[in-house]
């Protein structure tokens, strides 16, 4: 077998992620590319992937009853949402600055 890339759909296990592999082939009969999506479970020892990391799988021995793939890489991290920090500018500032200015 060789690698696949996917993304996490899952990391609520222990070292332990559910990856999402797409791929596409061509029907010959209606002539359209089509896509399958093959959910994989891979281990992850550092617990690094989030929902949402884009990764490659490496094959490797069987490590449990559904587990037959590692996480060789993560290749591109997921953007997680923050809260805005308190140092970011609020529209109230300006606001006032109008209202200032209208009343002079």
């Amino acid at each position: 077998m060789k690698s696949v890339v996917g993304m996490v759909v899952s990391n609520k296990m222990q070292k332990s992620v559910v990856v999402a592999v797409d791929r596409l082939f061509h029907n010959k009969l209606y002539n359209r590319y089509v896509k399958r999506t093959s959910k994989f479970m891979a281990h992850d020892e550092q617990n690094q992937c989030n929902i949402g990391d884009r990764v490659r799988l490496d094959p490797s021995r069987p490590l449990s009853k559904r587990k037959n793939w590692v996480v060789a890489e993560i290749l591109k991290k997921a953007r997680i949402y923050g809260a805005p920090s308190a140092a970011a500018p609020t529209g109230s500032g300006t606001k006032t600055a109008v209202a200032d200015s209208s009343s002079s």
